[in-house]
């Protein structure tokens, strides 16, 4: 059986990560395994950042937004000497298996690392943005949908007094999960996807129906990455086509701070949890998630390089409710 397991946090941070990790270090005490931190993600592995952690060390985390571990991005990560380097540290360190939490980039990065020099490694999807296969939700994507929504909720108190239009801008540049999320719970008029790009003149004339129905304010969500300069641009363009005022509100990295609702919480511990397990069963080059309630791997070949889509039946729920 292992003796040390190694745990890091990489690419952008997200509330949960650090109830993920403190579940790494719990579950792995109670199975009688040492955990190594590893500081600053990958780049912390190529420069032997390391230090131990037990259950004392994470101690009041669970609720705390970031990560205790720090993050980064490596480009030296990307090269092959980068992660030679980093694998001979893990070796000189007596780590036998690692743990990524992160995104995208942190599947790549871990599937490298498994696919050259063997390193067991059992990813967990640590991200906002909600676009990793192999997993129904990610961790930190409640807690940003939550945040988001709160703040649509006094920003429509504040169109609905001037009777404006505003346009509310949220995080995914690729995706529009949590813009899709957020526009369904805030009741949005418009929402604005990468998946489909919104023209400006089909967002003026969904507004001018609103209003030609009673509706005297309009909320347009905007993923920063469906429209090119993001909703201050978009807004520019359907300002014209409808001649009332009009305001935009940037949401940015509010959503990726924060206490991490229960929901995330409770599913980063399932998820840590899961990964030390599954290393301890011998498993590797993996992604665990959570699929229909029931904890779910994944090859990180897969994991790592196919887009997960949105729901279409979503977006048509949007419109419907929109009316």
């Amino acid at each position: 059986m292992m003796r040390r397991i190694g745990v890091l946090t990489s690419g952008g941070d997200a509330p949960g990560m650090n109830a993920a990790i403190r579940a790494v270090v719990r579950g792995s005490t109670a199975y009688g395994v040492e955990v190594i931190g590893i500081r600053h993600g990958y780049a912390g592995l190529i420069s032997g950042d390391f230090v131990p952690l037990g259950p004392r060390d994470v101690a009041n985390t669970i609720q705390r937004g970031g990560t205790v571990l720090l993050s980064a991005r490596s480009l030296d990560f990307y090269t092959p000497a980068g992660r030679a380097q980093a694998a001979a540290n893990a070796h000189a360190a007596g780590i036998e298996g690692l743990v990524a939490i992160g995104g995208d980039g942190t599947y790549q990065g871990a599937w490298r690392l498994w696919e050259e020099h063997q390193i067991p490694v059992i990813c967990a999807p640590g991200t906002i943005d909600n676009d990793l296969c192999g997993t129904d939700e990610t961790i930190g994507f409640d807690t940003a949908v939550n945040v988001a929504t709160e703040a649509i909720d006094r920003i429509r108190d504040t169109a609905a007094s001037h009777e404006r239009v505003f346009f509310i801008e949220v995080m995914g540049r690729h995706t529009g999960f949590i813009a899709l999320a957020v526009g369904i719970a805030g009741g949005a008029e418009v929402i604005a996807l990468p998946e489909r790009v919104p023209q400006p003149e089909q967002v003026a004339r969904t507004i001018r129906d609103a209003q030609a129905r009673g509706k005297l304010s309009a909320i347009v969500v905007v993923a920063e990455g469906a429209f090119p300069g993001g909703a201050q641009a978009l807004m520019q363009a359907v300002h014209p086509l409808l001649g009332v005022k009009s305001w935009v509100t940037i949401l940015g990295h509010i959503q990726r701070g924060g206490s991490p609702t229960a929901k995330d919480r409770v599913l980063a511990s399932r998820l840590g949890t899961a990964a030390v397990e599954a290393l301890l069963d011998g498993k590797a080059g993996l992604a665990v998630g959570v699929v229909n309630h029931q904890i779910h791997f994944t090859p990180l070949e897969i994991a790592a390089c196919s887009c997960k889509l949105i729901d279409p039946h979503l977006v048509t729920l949007a419109q419907v409710l929109a009316l």
